[in-house]
């Protein structure tokens, strides 16, 4: 009975707020490992069983099991939510969730690269299609599900702009420079080989040599050995990190960044206002020593 619950609030996340797979499926994680230890604990496998007191001792499992603050507050708030949407829709009489507290959290600053070591990596032995994806990850601050889920239909290099979908199925046109012009008319037309070879049935933008089409684990795997060479762990994000923090310290103006990051809320951008403040620091010491 549970898990049918869990199925329709998925269904309503989906049509009523556009959530993205990715974050749907987590969202399922999260609720199926609930319930799941729900049964384990006191065999409740009815909606009305669930009490305060389940959700505390699933929150004190959660931090046996030494799992971080912020993988205990993404749990608690999709146990939230799902009890949120159980009272509106009168499935249940009382949110048992109500009063429970999410750990605190101490904000962490987005770890970025430097313009030089961005050069790095583009002057680095890159293919053409390993050129494209960071010049669309960095250049355009493209988060990695908008860069595999892009079309060719989305980029127009005349205008010079590509147009993503991102979070909540909010649509966002972003400018590209003349850099990643280049790489994306030089990406096409390889692409153009890769389809006359194997004829994949896609508009995705991106292929791999194979004509398959390429993922997010394809892609993460592929800047972490670039974040190798730099002796640095990173990741996609962290080149979108970097693409707000070095329009900011050039000069870019706040509500212009959020737009092309596709941020709902411009408290999520001003983090970046933090980190260049910090790198100023850093700069300003090392001169300074």
């Amino acid at each position: 009975m549970l898990i049918q619950f869990i199925a329709e609030y998925l269904e309503y996340l989906q049509a009523e707020r556009g959530l993205s797979q990715n974050t749907l499926d987590a969202y399922r994680r999260d609720l199926t490992s609930f319930c799941s230890f729900l049964f384990q604990e006191d065999t409740i496998d009815e909606i009305s069983q669930i009490k305060r007191i389940h959700i505390n001792l699933y929150i004190k499992e959660l931090h046996d099991k030494n799992y971080t603050p912020t993988s205990v507050t993404r749990k608690l708030a999709a146990i939230r939510g799902w009890f949120r949407w159980l009272s509106a829709n009168e499935i249940i009489s009382s949110d048992p969730s109500l009063s429970i507290e999410l750990p605190k959290l101490t904000k962490k600053l987005p770890k970025v690269l430097s313009i030089e070591e961005i050069e790095n990596i583009l002057k680095s032995s890159l293919n053409t299609t390993e050129s494209v994806i960071i010049e669309l990850l960095y250049g355009a601050g493209l988060r990695v599900s908008e860069l595999v889920n892009l079309e060719i239909n989305n980029i127009d290099l005349s205008s010079r702009y590509v147009r993503c979908t991102g979070k909540g199925s909010k649509e966002r046109i972003i400018p590209i420079g003349e850099k990643a012009k280049k790489a994306v008319q030089k990406y096409l037309k390889y692409r153009e080989i890769i389809e006359k070879k194997y004829k994949p049935d896609t508009k995705q933008f991106l292929l791999k040599d194979n004509g398959h089409l390429m993922t997010r684990q394809d892609i993460y795997v592929f800047i972490r050995k670039q974040g190798e060479l730099l002796k640095k762990h990173i990741s996609p994000h962290t080149l979108r990190h970097s693409f707000a923090t070095h329009m900011l310290e050039n000069g870019a103006d706040l509500r212009v960044v959020q737009e092309l990051l596709g941020h709902s809320d411009v408290s999520t951008t001003q983090l970046y206002t933090h980190v260049s403040k910090k790198r100023l620091k850093e700069v300003y010491f090392s001169i300074n020593k």
